[in-house]
């Protein structure tokens, strides 16, 4: 059946507002997972409903590895999101993808370690699939609007997601780039997991600030050269996002990735605990009532 479009918009690095945003309201959104990482902006552009999530939080005060990912992600779903495009800075493993440059994701290697990545767990266990992380109809219409707005943009790029919050040594740099890894960041995982075992197609924007350290001949990664590159970059972004929800259809038809949770529970009913089922009230509502 088709519905509205309405979309979660998290900004990493480099992007902490949307422009031309109608109908503006900051709101608290309480989850069973704890805050998440800041009120969220509820909005509209044209016919379309938007709710905006800052990642690290106004002024970027949460560090990659204390970010709050189920609530962040449970926040998006609680409020009736059905896709979220989300939108961060990154660094470059590959030489053609330079400082300005921006990056369509569509893999990722998860090399995080100190982070809950799943919504299930015991009283009540599912595995959902990532063969395939993002979603191809949000990847492609996000390729356009950056394309429609100036930016420089590739496509199907692999994403090296590292715990952080120090940059990589050159050795691990030179190691991701043997893995086939394009870009490197903090913080699209376990985001792009949690949104899909709460049934919300994901797109994923890479912002390229920097080089990683691989470059042997260049100088190391710093902080302030990352910030100078993330206005230029935060600028773009804005534009695109605005290109983004122009571009939707006027009706959303129904995605595959709906759904998946009807093919990943494995938890008999008899043997599921009744308070991890209330905690996934939003998340997993919909094949558990």
């Amino acid at each position: 059946m088709s519905g509205k479009w309405k979309i979660g918009i998290i900004g990493g690095s480099g992007l902490y507002a949307i422009d031309g945003l109608d109908n503006i309201d900051w709101g608290n959104v309480s989850t069973p997972w704890g805050d998440p990482s800041d009120e969220l902006l509820f909005g509209s552009i044209g016919d379309v409903d938007l709710v905006f999530l800052p990642r690290h939080g106004r002024g970027h005060r949460i560090p990659p590895s204390d970010l709050n990912f189920r609530a962040n992600i449970d926040a998006l779903k609680r409020c009736g999101c059905t896709d979220i495009l989300a939108i961060s800075s990154i660094g470059s493993l590959r030489e053609e993808l330079p400082p300005g440059h921006f990056v369509v994701v569509d893999q990722f290697i998860d090399r995080t370690v100190a982070r809950a990545s799943s919504f299930f767990g015991p009283g009540m266990v599912a595995h959902v699939s990532m063969a395939d992380p993002v979603c191809p109809r949000l990847s492609a219409f996000a390729a356009e609007a950056v394309t429609a707005v100036g930016g420089k943009i590739a496509k199907g790029a692999t994403y090296l997601a590292m715990e952080g919050p120090q940059f990589s040594s050159r050795a691990e740099s030179l190691l991701y780039r043997q893995w086939g890894a394009d870009v490197i960041g903090m913080t699209a995982m376990p985001e792009a997991k949690l949104a899909r075992e709460a049934e919300l197609p994901y797109a994923l924007i890479g912002m390229v600030t920097d080089y990683d350290c691989w470059r042997e001949e260049a100088a190391f990664v710093e902080v302030s050269d990352v910030i100078a590159q993330m206005g230029a970059n935060g600028a773009i972004a804005r534009k695109t996002v605005a290109a983004f929800i122009a571009a939707l259809p006027a009706e959303r038809t129904p995605s595959p990735l709906d759904t998946v949770l009807d093919h990943a529970l494995i938890t008999a009913p008899e043997a599921r605990d009744p308070a991890m089922l209330a905690k996934l009230d939003a998340v997993a509502g919909r094949v558990l009532r």
